[in-house]
């Protein structure tokens, strides 16, 4: 028998709703109180309108990002800790800041931390937590590990403050899918609805870049350099030249021509940070696409990458698999352009790291 007056016992199962519950209300506030646009004059001014140090970390490291000061992104991710709605929000600077720097030890954590949010958390949790992978997913050009709903582009799921980013990544996935027409449609929606003008907002500057983009692939130059000139004239008197040093190469030299044109004194700021860190991206895609293959790839492809990278002939390939050498060849065009390589011995290394 149980006394009467005997203390209940826990329900774990409503301290775990109620622990979920309050790390969404404390993200959503912290949301609220990080989406302030900032004042187009003076981005830095917005550092004095936050109430507390730990909602201004938030715009010092992504201040920070915007101007190439990567370390110091990464810096502010760490004095984060503590306050996990503060933490989770960092990440969102900190997981590209550490690509940027080369810094693998902390991309792994924050990745490994985002990937835990994002199969166990709930609701806005787990969704921001998947946006944050995401901006890596569509940054190192493999969308295939995207999640699925910036694929359908339904993005209830994410947190009502976080969608115009949402919007940004979207476009950024048509980008990597070559579907420029969806790209620029959906940047232009996303400005036309979202825009901050005349305060500043970086969806304001990297919606203006994949419209320049998808322009410049469709072969529509003169739009494509009047969006570039256009996001340079906003971000470049602020120092923000990270955005145009992680686009130099997707331009084909009408990056460099609009900066000597119109923005000379930012010339060699962009493509000093271009050659730093290219690099450090480069490696990431590299590792990240051997680390992910299995994911990347179906079944299918990657039984069929493992022997094109053995040197097994195309026609007995076929053969074994019941498909003509002509569909046999799409297919691994299709893998070649998922890996972002061009050979069997590129692809080997992959297969067989």
């Amino acid at each position: 028998m149980v006394p009467v007056d005997a203390e209940r016992p826990i329900d774990l199962r409503k301290e775990r709703k109620l622990a979920r519950e309050s790390l969404e209300a404390k993200l959503s506030y912290v949301l609220s109180s990080t989406a302030l646009p900032m004042p187009a004059h003076n981005p830095d001014a917005i550092l004095d309108a936050m109430p507390d140090d730990g909602l201004r970390l938030i715009y010092e490291g992504e201040l920070a990002y915007l101007r190439g000061d990567f370390q110091r992104t990464v810096d502010c991710y760490r004095k984060a800790h503590g306050d996990e709605a503060l933490r989770l929000r960092s990440c969102q600077a900190g997981i590209v800041g550490a690509i940027s720097a080369g810094d693998s030890r902390t991309y792994t954590e924050i990745e490994t931390y985002l990937k835990n949010y994002a199969r166990t958390g709930h609701g806005y949790v787990s969704a921001f937590a998947e946006m944050c992978l995401a901006t890596v997913a569509v940054s190192v050009i493999a969308p295939s590990m995207a999640p699925d709903w910036l694929k359908t582009g339904d993005l209830n799921a994410l947190p009502p403050l976080a969608r115009p980013n949402g919007l940004y990544l979207r476009a950024k996935y048509f980008s990597c899918m070559a579907n420029f027409e969806a790209t620029l449609a959906v940047a232009e929606t996303a400005l036309s609805v979202c825009s901050s003008w005349p305060n500043l907002a970086h969806s304001d500057i990297y919606l203006r870049l994949m419209c320049a983009i998808a322009c410049r692939y469709l072969g529509r130059d003169d739009e494509a350099r009047r969006w570039l000139v256009e996001a340079m004239g906003i971000a470049l008197p602020h120092g923000f030249i990270t955005p145009f040093s992680e686009l130099v190469t997707a331009f084909g030299g009408m990056l460099e021509e609009c900066l000597k044109q119109e923005f000379p004194g930012y010339y060699d700021a962009v493509i000093d940070q271009w050659k730093r860190t290219w690099k450090n991206w480069i490696a990431f895609h590299n590792q990240f696409t051997k680390d992910n293959i299995t994911l990347i790839l179906s079944l299918r492809e990657y039984h069929l990458a493992g022997l094109v990278a053995q040197r097994v002939p195309y026609a007995e390939i076929a053969k074994r698999y019941r498909i003509s050498v002509g569909r046999l060849k799409n297919i691994m065009q299709e893998i070649y352009s998922k890996l972002q390589i061009s050979s069997r011995d590129e692809l080997a290394r992959y297969v067989f790291p």
